[in-house]
């Protein structure tokens, strides 16, 4: 099976008080993101959001639809966005290929009915991490690399957080209808982190740990002001 999915549902803030440790990471954590041969996505009921990651490797990958959309193909009402962070890849949409290098990103608007990932070495294939949400307007295809992102330096080495974040899916950048996709990086000595925690009301987010070189790939998935709050508060969980 080249998809594989699984689905997440909501919570309430006083319920996830109560969550120990076990059940936070089922609720919350995608362990498995980068699985070579495969697509695996989770479907996650708050807000109908989807994550998840594609890796091809000897043959391309088919972005199918899923039982939890009850549509004919996966954009049908949805948009996709992709962030490359291995091998040099294609990402086919309708007939026309779009050659993905390291970092480079790609937006799939609603209505898009074929889409299919491949990669152009399987002995270093590409890695596409892959975000989409609900989509009420039809915007165009759009490759964007990190030429085209919104580049911003923050933080300080003597803070530990020096960093750049690559704003790639964004509005100033690409015509979106609520999907927002960027790419932190690192410098040499740091060691950002989320404390104090992130508090926010607008939507859902991932934050993702993709190109360590010392930990496995993984995706926290949260939203609203309670979730991140309670992360940050019990770290030494995880």
């Amino acid at each position: 099976m080249a998809t594989i999915y699984e689905e997440r549902f909501a919570y309430h803030p006083e319920d996830f008080k109560t969550y120990d440790t076990e059940r936070i990471r089922k609720e919350f954590l995608m362990e498995k993101v980068m699985d070579p041969g495969n697509i695996r996505l989770v479907y996650s009921a708050i807000e109908r959001f989807i994550v998840g990651g594609a890796v091809p490797v000897d043959k391309p990958l088919k972005l199918e639809t899923i039982d939890p959309l009850k549509a004919e193909f996966f954009c049908y009402r949805r948009e996709v966005g992709a962030i490359n962070i291995g091998g040099k890849g294609t990402v086919k949409v309708d007939g026309t290929a779009y050659d993905l290098n390291t970092k480079e990103a790609i937006y799939i608007g609603k209505g898009s009915k074929e889409v299919e990932f491949s990669s152009e070495s399987a002995e270093n294939p590409a890695k596409f991490y892959i975000n989409s949400a609900p989509a009420h307007k039809e915007y165009p295809v759009k490759h964007i690399t990190l030429a085209d992102a919104n580049v911003l330096h923050k933080g300080s080495l003597e803070t530990s957080n020096e960093r750049t974040i690559n704003q790639l899916i964004i509005n100033q950048v690409v015509d979106t209808c609520q999907l927002q996709m960027g790419m932190t990086e690192l410098k040499p000595g740091s060691v950002w982190n989320t404390m104090p925690p992130t508090g926010t009301a607008a939507g859902t987010r991932c934050t993702s740990i993709l190109t360590c070189p010392k930990i496995k790939p993984f995706v926290i998935l949260w939203a609203n002001r309670t979730i991140p709050a309670t992360f940050g508060c019990t770290t030494n969980r995880w």
